[in-house]
């Protein structure tokens, strides 16, 4: 993108900042968002971003500082006062209702009125509009909750573009986006920015950032670091700021690669119409070793492991866990023997949101300290401290509720969750969605140590980098096949040109 003029600056914070008791989540941050530009936010899990953008959104107001808004200063009341002056958010976790329909979603609060009441048919044809916009095959009239996680991001972003906003706000809008669908959102931002509207975007995937922004800002632990226009910025410049300069994925560890633990024979997933969304499917996974599934949204990566989890049902084929075949089994029963998936969605499969972090962490793994009718509290405790030790999680105690903690940890917290039941096979689709460099790097971190105490690691993903980090092998899927099996020294463009992506010369 070629870099613009500075443009006015239509909303600003100054000196903001936001405590809760004694955790100050935002240190006197100035801030400005630029009339007809993209300005990208960047930092870790809990540096404030999303602080930030609620108290420039009206959802929290600031505990000190300033908002100014076309010159002026302004106090927002609400979210619903900002929105009527123009501006609105994507929150990075999903708020739909997920047992409304899409058209009902994107008009809740502010229904279209007519003559005789709510007038439907104008607002499905709205819809209808928002989806051709952003070239997504979505009925107006299909629950939310039976579209996928990245049909549902699209009905957040949708109900955004609806209110008609001069600055609006995207907190990781692409986290559960394929390719394709990044590249339509990419196309409805700069087609935004040309008719004058502001964007802010906050994101983890710093090089897809780097192809959209105009300014980069950066925020760490509470501080803004670090800002440049877009011809001063490259992705060291990013992640040095964030993290400092010893940044690492990590590398395959050396382990001592036993036994087959995971055997998937000629397995077959179909969709609700009976097409297979995995044809098929052939795989080994042995203790020790780590495993990577690379593949384009649509590839049949979720519905693998999700199958092998227990969670959807296959039409054919065998899953043999450690010698004894499971396909019968429960949920719960797969728990039971070792074999546990921590899910693309957390916050809708992985966590209890009404739960507190060390309910959370010691749910799967309830049959441990309890006897009978009783449980025993303190081999509660003892579990839960050592799950938030283990796996690092940044929390106030496990008494401490789950919505308090940022995404990363959030992640960390379902991790914990699964790594409390034991097991020998662990499956992940997606760990990194929707969390910074530092967590990701975390949580690689805890695989590699798993998998070196004989733990057998499968994990998805959609980003080639997290490939070639800590994988022994690495698998592509491509409409519901393995099209590829590579080792960790396979460069990005096989990887890329395996799955079916394009790749440029």
């Amino acid at each position: 993108m070629s870099e613009r003029t500075t443009g006015e600056v239509v909303l600003a914070a100054r000196n903001v900042a936001k405590s809760y008791g004694q955790v100050h989540a935002l240190k006197g941050v100035n801030f400005d968002i630029h009339r007809g530009q993209v300005t990208t936010l960047f930092g870790e899990n809990g540096a404030g971003k999303s602080t930030l953008m609620k108290i420039l959104s009206g959802v929290i107001q600031p505990t000190t500082g300033q908002i100014v808004l076309d010159g002026q200063p302004v106090a927002f009341a609400n979210a619903n006062d900002a929105r009527d002056r123009g501006i609105s958010i994507i929150h990075q976790e999903l708020s739909l209702a997920p047992n409304m329909s899409v058209r009902d979603n994107i008009f809740m609060g502010r229904e279209i009125k007519g003559a005789t009441g709510v007038d439907y048919a104008e607002e499905e044809r709205q819809v209808r509009v928002l989806m051709e916009e952003l070239e997504e095959e979505i009925d107006p009239l299909t629950p939310v909750e039976d579209l996928r996680l990245g049909q549902q991001q699209i009905v957040e972003i949708a109900r955004a573009l609806s209110v008609d906003s001069r600055i609006l706000i995207m907190d990781e809008p692409t986290s559960a986006l394929s390719a394709s669908e990044v590249e339509v959102l990419f196309k409805v931002i700069r087609d935004l920015t040309a008719r004058g509207v502001s964007i802010v975007y906050i994101s983890h995937h710093l090089e897809e950032a780097l192809t959209i922004t105009d300014h980069a800002v950066v925020l760490r632990d509470g501080n803004m670091t670090a800002y440049a226009p877009r011809s001063e910025i490259d992705l060291d410049w990013i992640v040095r700021n964030m993290v400092g300069d010893n940044y690492d994925l990590g590398s395959p560890p050396e382990t001592t690669v036993g036994n087959v633990a995971l055997s998937i024979r000629n397995l077959s997933v179909p969709d609700m119409t009976g097409k297979d969304l995995v044809d098929g499917l052939n795989l080994d996974l042995r203790a020790g070793e780590i495993v990577c599934i690379y593949g384009l949204m649509g590839a049949g990566r979720t519905e693998l492991l999700e199958t092998v989890a227990g969670r959807l049902s296959a039409s054919a084929g065998e899953i043999v866990l450690e010698g004894r075949e499971i396909s019968h089994l429960t949920i719960g029963d797969r728990i039971a023997r070792g074999l546990a998936l921590v899910p693309e969605d957390r916050q809708r499969d992985g966590l209890v949101q009404t739960m507190s972090v060390g309910q959370n962490l010691s749910l799967a793994s309830i049959g441990r300290f309890t006897r009978g009718l009783f449980t025993s509290r303190r081999d509660e405790r003892q579990l839960i401290d050592d799950s938030i030790r283990q796996v690092t999680v940044k929390t106030a105690g496990g008494h401490a509720p789950i919505g308090s903690l940022s995404g990363g940890n959030q992640q960390k917290v379902v991790i914990g969750k699964i790594l409390a039941t034991q097991p020998r096979v662990i499956m992940l689709d997606e760990p990194s969605r929707g969390i910074d460099i530092g967590a990701k790097a975390e949580v690689f971190r805890l695989l590699a140590e798993g998998a070196r105490q004989g733990l057998a690691v499968i994990y998805s993903t959609s980003e080639v980098s997290e490939c070639l980090s800590i994988a022994h092998r690495i698998i592509v899927m491509h409409k519901g096949r393995i099209s590829a099996e590579f080792d960790s020294s396979v460069s990005k463009e096989k990887i890329m040109a395996a799955s079916g992506e394009s790749v440029a010369a």
